[in-house]
C-alpha cells in the first residue's frame, strides 16, 4: 500500500463505510483513497468521520430520539444499587441502566446474550431499535478494523481470534456493548456538586471532572445529538469533532486495547465532553459502541512482528484482555507515539523476581554502558524522538524490513521501502530496518543522519563491534 505521505488533512477525514467494504481480489482505487484518508486522520486527529448509507440514518435518528424520551422518564435521582463508575470491575458484565453522578451521566447499557430481549420491568421501556443499532455499529466497527489492519499491512481480518463470533454462540455473551449516554440532563439531581463553569458570553458549559478520558477498546464508533466531543490532536490540541455531522454521520476513534495489539502504532483518543446547558430540555445523548477483545483471549503482537514491523520490548509478552481491562492506564503522556506511557504486565508470580530484578537495577545503576547497548539506546531514543516525528507530521507509518531483504533494496529507486525512506530522510546506504537491529556500524550513520554530529559529542564505541 502507498505511504500517507503529504501535508496532511486540514480538518477530520470523512469516508464512506461503503468504499471500506472490502473485497475479493485487487484494491479498488476507491478502496484505498478511503483507507488513506482514515489512517490519515487517525494519525492527526485520532478520529474520523464515517458516513453510514442514508438508510440507515433513520435508525440512528429513531435511535437518539427513544433515548431522549427514556432519560427524561426516568427518576431525578438514581437509586444507590445504579450508581457505579465506567471502572467498575465487571467491565463485560455491564447490563441495563446505571448513572455516574460525578460525571452527571447516564447511560443505558446493552450487551447481547445478558441483556433481555423484553423488558423485566412492563411498566419501563429501554430504548429501542438496540439490536438493530448494535449490529449495525458491530458490522460498521470491524469493517474499520479491517481497514486500519490493510494500511498497517497486517493480512486480512487479523483479529478475528480476540473478537466475539458472529453471531454469538449459545450462552455467549458479547464483550462487545452499545451504550446509550445522556450527559447533563437537568432533570438529574444525583451529582452533590455539578462541575459547572460559566463562559464568557454566559452560556453555562458542564465540563467532567475529568480532564480526559481514554476508552480500552479496539474501536468506538459514537453518534450524538448535540455537539460536544472533543479528541486531542497529535500536537496536543483539543478539536471538536462532532460540531458538523450529517444524520448519517459517526465519529469512530480507537482505543487502548488496540494500541496494545498494534505495538503503539495506531494511537488511542483522548476524549472529553462539554455540554451547553441552556436551552437544554433532554441533556447531550449519545449512541456509543465499543467494540471489545474478548475476555478470555490475550492481546499479542504477532500480527505486527510478522507483518515487519518493529515491536518494542513492552510489548513483547501477552497481554491477558481481562487484565488490560482492570488495569489503570496512566494517560498523563497519552499524545502521540512518542510520548506514550509504556504499559508493562510482570507475570503474576510471588514478589521474588520482581525483587531480583530490582536489585539487579540497583546495582548496575551506577555502571557504564556498554558501547554496544548505549549505541541501541541511543538509536531508540532518535527513532521516538525524531523519526517519528517526522512520520507522524507526514502521515506516515513506519513499516520496517528484514535486514537481509533491505540490504538489496538500499540499491534500487523501486523497492518497496524507497518512498517512505526519501519522505523521512532516511540515511543512505543504511537499511531501512528497525534502528535497534541496525548493526554498529549502520547505527552510526543512522544517529549522525538525524543528529548531525552525534559522533563528536558522545564517546564513540568500537564500530568493528558486533551488534
Amino acid at each position: 500500500m502507498d505511504s500517507l505521505a503529504g501535508s496532511g488533512l486540514a480538518s477530520l477525514g470523512c469516508v464512506k463505510l461503503t468504499d471500506l467494504v472490502p473485497s475479493e481480489g485487487s484494491p479498488s482505487d476507491a478502496y484505498k483513497r478511503s483507507v488513506s484518508t482514515l489512517s490519515q486522520s487517525l494519525a492527526q486527529f485520532s478520529a474520523a468521520i464515517i458516513q453510514f448509507p442514508a438508510s440507515d440514518g433513520a435508525l440512528l435518528r429513531s435511535g437518539l430520539e427513544s433515548a431522549r424520551l427514556y432519560f427524561h422518564q426516568r427518576e431525578s435521582y438514581p437509586p444507590a444499587d445504579v450508581i457505579h463508575t465506567s471502572e467498575s470491575r465487571e467491565w463485560c458484565k455491564t447490563s441495563g441502566y446505571y448513572a455516574d453522578p460525578h460525571l452527571w451521566q447516564e447511560t443505558y447499557d446493552y450487551r447481547p446474550g445478558l441483556t433481555p430481549p423484553e423488558p423485566n420491568n412492563p411498566m419501563e421501556f429501554p430504548p429501542s431499535g438496540l439490536p438493530d443499532i448494535f449490529a449495525l455499529f458491530g458490522k460498521a466497527a470491524r469493517v474499520i478494523l479491517d481497514a486500519i489492519s490493510f494500511h498497517l499491512n497486517l493480512r486480512s481480518s487479523p483479529f478475528t481470534e480476540i473478537l466475539d463470533n458472529v453471531p454469538l454462540r449459545s450462552r455467549e455473551v458479547s464483550s462487545s456493548v452499545l451504550s446509550v449516554c445522556c450527559h447533563a440532563r437537568p432533570s438529574f439531581q444525583g451529582a452533590q456538586h455539578h462541575n459547572i463553569t460559566t463562559q464568557e458570553d454566559g452560556q453555562l458549559v458542564m465540563y467532567p471532572d475529568h480532564d480526559h478520558q481514554v476508552d480500552k477498546s479496539l474501536i468506538s464508533l459514537v453518534k450524538s445529538d448535540k455537539l460536544g466531543l472533543y479528541v486531542k490532536d497529535f500536537q496536543g490540541r483539543w478539536i471538536l469533532v462532532d460540531g458538523d455531522l450529517g444524520p448519517q454521520d459517526a465519529i469512530v476513534y480507537p482505543g487502548l486495547a488496540l494500541y496494545q495489539a498494534t505495538a503503539g502504532y495506531v494511537n488511542p483518543a483522548m476524549r472529553k465532553t462539554e455540554v451547553n446547558m441552556e436551552g437544554n430540555m433532554f441533556g447531550r445523548c449519545s449512541l456509543a459502541f465499543k467494540l471489545m477483545p474478548k475476555s478470555m483471549a490475550s492481546l499479542n503482537c504477532s500480527e505486527m512482528r510478522a507483518a515487519g514491523h518493529g515491536v518494542e520490548s513492552q510489548f513483547q509478552l501477552p497481554v491477558p484482555v481481562d487484565d488490560f481491562m482492570q488495569r489503570t492506564h496512566p494517560t498523563d503522556h497519552l499524545l502521540n507515539k512518542n510520548g506514550f506511557q509504556c504499559f508493562s504486565f510482570p507475570p503474576n508470580h510471588d514478589g521474588s523476581m520482581k525483587t531480583m530484578m530490582r536489585r539487579r537495577k540497583q546495582n548496575t545503576k551506577s555502571k557504564p554502558l556498554p558501547p554496544s547497548k548505549r549505541l541501541r539506546l541511543e538509536a531508540q531514543r532518535v527513532l521516538k524522538e525524531r523519526v517519528q516525528d517526522i512520520a507522524d507530521k507526514k502521515g506516515i507509518k513506519l513499516r520496517f524490513c528484514n535486514l537481509k531483504e533491505c540490504e538489496s533494496h538500499i540499491h534500487t529507486i523501486d523497492s518497496p521501502c524507497a518512498n517512505i525512506r526519501m519522505e523521512i530522510g532516511w540515511p543512505p546506504g543504511v537499511p531501512f530496518v528497525h534502528p535497534h537491529d541496525l548493526p554498529n556500524k549502520a547505527k552510526l550513520g543512522f544517529l549522525e543522519a538525524y543528529e548531525p554530529g552525534w559522533t563528536l559529542a558522545h564517546q564513540t564505541p568500537d564500530r568493528n563491534q558486533s551488534p
